[in-house]
């Protein structure tokens, strides 16, 4: 007898879960076994966390993770070690939900959360946390070659004949899901110029769009080292990804459509594991740490806007808002984004089909 697709599909995401952990213990900062982490007494002199991120989260975290060791070794005489996984955002939920055990997760939307509090991972009051349950805020920006070579100054440029645009892909990626609603929003916004909100008009401006795309790929930081290698004219992306890189010393110019879309990136305890692992407490705390002034700070010295209202105060001239900036609900909210955009017969997949 074949197997089931659906068994077939689980044992797919338990090889990538599994392939994941081992990832992890052969990279990043303090690293453990899966197993030595599971049994790590939280009351002992050491603890280990497993964060499971998306990819563009990683170098922040490169410098955040060491300040929360720092703190919290002051505050309770423990040492925390970090297991961490970088994936697109989809990626990493599936992961999880196959079993890889992470005790904090950050993901791109609140969508890739939500399917965890479906599985019976995260809670689901997790949006009773501050801010909603976000840590970072975003916009959807354009980066171009140094010196904006074609002249790109909003989304309707990416609708010209000979650009070549890259943006990844919406199936593995949240980071894409935020581009395809900042580029469909921006349809609807011009609609409105010419009498009314009409989502035909969306779908057409994200057609043109799409018939310029160079390169699907499966995450943010992906479609950023193609670019990187010499692919396209225009890279769809967050903010904060293509200041990060300019910090590093990659040549970009930046530019923030008239309409785009507000990014709101969340981060959540994975409720079973921590049980399982005996960590919610630091999970708890290093969930809240994300939050405080020290750890924006260092969110907002990598492109992030901060959710922290006094480092996003003290940010504010590095971060202009566009006149026509909106938010998910100017979609309908993430349900109805999810039902029209990205279900089985939605606009995404019809753009995709080309029908």
């Amino acid at each position: 007898m074949k197997p089931s697709l659906s068994r077939l599909k689980k044992n797919m995401w338990g090889l990538l879960a599994f392939l994941l952990l081992i990832s992890v213990v052969l990279s990043g900062c303090s690293r453990e076994t899966a197993t030595e982490a599971s049994a790590a007494p939280a009351s002992g002199k050491e603890v280990t966390l497993v964060i499971g991120a998306y990819s563009i989260a990683k170098d922040a975290m490169a410098d955040i993770l060491p300040k929360f060791q720092q703190e919290w070794k002051a505050k309770t005489g423990q040492t925390v070690k970090f297991q961490e996984s970088y994936e697109a955002s989809g990626t990493q939920a599936r992961a999880i939900i196959g079993g890889f055990e992470a005790d904090v997760t950050l993901l791109a939307m609140e969508g890739d959360v939500d399917k965890l509090v479906k599985e019976g991972l995260v809670s689901k009051k997790w949006r009773d946390a501050p801010d909603g349950g976000m840590i970072t805020r975003s916009i959807v920006a354009l980066g171009t070659r140094e010196g904006n070579p074609l002249g790109i100054t909003d989304f309707t440029d990416l609708t010209k004949t000979g650009v070549k645009v890259l943006y990844p892909n919406p199936q593995t990626s949240g980071g894409a899901q935020w581009d395809i609603n900042a580029i469909y929003g921006a349809g609807l916004k011009l609609s409105e110029e010419q009498g009314k909100k009409d989502p035909a008009y969306a779908k057409a401006f994200l057609e043109k769009v799409h018939q310029n795309i160079e390169s699907l790929d499966k995450s943010g930081r992906a479609s950023m080292a193609a670019f990187e290698y010499g692919v396209g004219d225009v890279v769809v992306t967050y903010e904060n990804e293509l200041l990060a890189r300019i910090k590093q010393g990659q040549k970009y110019d930046v530019i923030i459509p008239k309409y785009t879309i507000k990014i709101e990136n969340p981060a959540a305890v994975v409720d079973k594991y921590v049980d399982q692992h005996g960590t919610r407490k630091v999970a708890e705390a290093f969930v809240e740490y994300l939050r405080s002034k020290e750890a924006q700070t260092v969110f907002a010295e990598y492109g992030f806007r901060p959710v922290n209202e006094e480092v996003l105060k003290a940010n504010e001239s590095r971060y202009p808002v566009p006149s026509g900036l909106f938010d998910i609900t100017y979609l309908g909210g993430w349900d109805e984004v999810r039902e029209t955009l990205y279900s089985k017969k939605g606009i995404w997949y019809q753009v995709l089909a080309g029908i």
